[in-house]
């Protein structure tokens, strides 16, 4: 580049003579200020992207669209249900009733209202799916976003790169994979698990401590000895399955032995009022311990709001036992997660971090447009909706319509890789990077033909 060298001298704008020299000498070889200013941008929002990371928060159990963020007002009873939408802070939609918080928030998160899938109506099945973005079929086990998320940029700090909280839910009804392993990236990048309730007053996390009988200073002794046994099995060490039980070693040796680990997991570290903020029950604290994560380092946290459809009060409302009614919904479910979710939302704000945390909100389906005679509502894939926040998501929108009794998609419908695209794109992922499947077949991180969901941005 042609540079003509001088003393420093600055324009009246702040722009040095020099600087503004070489800026118009890029014009010489066909590159204009426009063109700099643009590749400068897009370098900053690259970056940008490879330093945001995620909150999945999995709404188990699929809760009712026209009950929550799709209410259809205007239509006969037993499909409109008991609830009576509000206003909130967008003047794009309306929410519950049962849904206060969201309702004053609402600014900041964006609604995409036309999510299908054409799985079994199975929860298994929607878990798969909206976790991985593929069905289970073949035999081939997809990879979670998060697993995907560890591959391609592995951990930052001693902490895992993908967390689960509190940990993983069991199986379905379908009997198939719940969609939360690495599949077939491998086992290296299964998420950490909690394997504890963060709300309880004895609550520690199990794997970041030595067994009782085993110390710090012997785990250490341990190591060094390792250190030096394998350093004389030299073909031992050449082989696939001793390097990959090598970096599990180690990665288990950073976390027990670290203290930013601890810290991180560490709920007392906070105050009362912000524990209390959040609320005081398990899908509260994980919340609050999903943004301890995210601050330290974390790549990808996901929560469960429950571990079963089977034997807890979700959003699986058929309306009989053992199932959840629409009263338990709104009496239990919905105000601890109405509660849990806005404080996550304004705390994420209120530190700056909102822009890198994308947080997506996603469930297997929605429920069926018409209230069952048990009163409550059934299994739904055809219909339903997720939400977007922080990532680059722009708040207070909404993405597509179902018909008019929200039974199906009536514009811009959204299938399961779209939304995982989305999460992608977020973070600055190619959507065309490929990934080493089973057999030595290359998948993509997303099917051919899906993309993230423009609208949002």
């Amino acid at each position: 580049m042609l540079s003509i060298e001088g003393r420093g001298h600055r324009m009246c704008d702040g722009l040095s003579r020099r600087r503004f020299i070489r800026i118009g000498a890029l014009g010489l070889g066909g590159l204009t200020l426009a063109d700099l200013l643009r590749a400068q941008e897009a370098g900053g929002e690259a970056a940008r992207k490879s330093n945001r990371s995620v909150i999945l928060i999995w709404q188990h159990g699929g809760p009712s669209q026209l009950d929550t963020f799709d209410m259809k007002p205007d239509a006969p009873v037993e499909i409109r249900g008991p609830f009576r939408p509000i206003s909130t802070r967008s003047d794009a939609f309306q929410v519950s009733e049962i849904l206060p918080r969201h309702a004053e928030i609402a600014d900041k998160f964006s609604l995409v209202r036309s999510c299908h899938h054409t799985g079994a109506a199975v929860h298994d099945a929607g878990w798969q799916m909206m976790q991985t973005g593929r069905l289970f079929t073949g035999g081939i086990n997809s990879p979670h976003a998060g697993a995907v998320v560890s591959y391609l940029r592995g951990r930052r700090t001693d902490l895992p790169p993908h967390v689960v909280l509190p940990e993983r839910m069991g199986r379905g009804g379908g009997n198939l994979p719940n969609g939360q392993a690495g599949g077939f990236l491998g086992k290296a990048h299964d998420p950490f698990e909690l394997a504890a309730d963060p709300s309880q007053p004895d609550f520690k996390v199990p794997d970041l401590l030595p067994p009782p009988q085993i110390g710090a200073a012997r785990i250490d002794r341990r190591r060094r000895m390792r250190d030096v046994v394998d350093g004389t099995i030299d073909r031992f060490e050449a082989t696939e399955n001793a390097a990959l039980l090598d970096d599990n070693f180690q990665a288990a040796y950073r976390l027990i032995t670290s203290t930013q680990a601890r810290d991180a997991f560490d709920l007392n570290q906070e105050s009362p009022e912000t524990r209390e903020r959040f609320g005081m029950n398990r899908f509260g604290q994980c919340c609050l311990l999903a943004r301890r994560l995210i601050e330290a380092g974390v790549r990808f946290v996901t929560i469960n709001t429950f571990l079963t459809v089977f034997d807890e009060i979700t959003w699986d409302i058929h309306g009989s036992k053992p199932f959840t009614s629409i009263e338990g919904m709104k009496n239990i479910v919905a105000p601890m997660y109405d509660q849990a979710y806005a404080a996550l939302i304004g705390d994420l704000f209120e530190r700056g971090m909102l822009d890198r945390t994308l947080v997506c909100n996603f469930a297997e389906f929605g429920r069926t447009p018409r209230v069952n005679p048990a009163g409550g509502r059934d299994h739904w894939p055809q219909c339903y909706t997720s939400v977007f926040a922080g990532g680059g998501v722009q708040g207070g929108r909404v993405v597509g319509a179902s018909d008019p009794i929200g039974a199906v998609p009536d514009d811009r419908p959204v299938e399961p890789a779209d939304l995982v695209a989305t999460i992608f794109h977020s973070m600055g992922f190619d959507l065309e990077t490929r990934l080493p499947g089973p057999a030595g077949r290359p998948f993509g991180i997303v099917d051919p033909g899906h993309r993230e969901i423009h609208e949002l941005f």
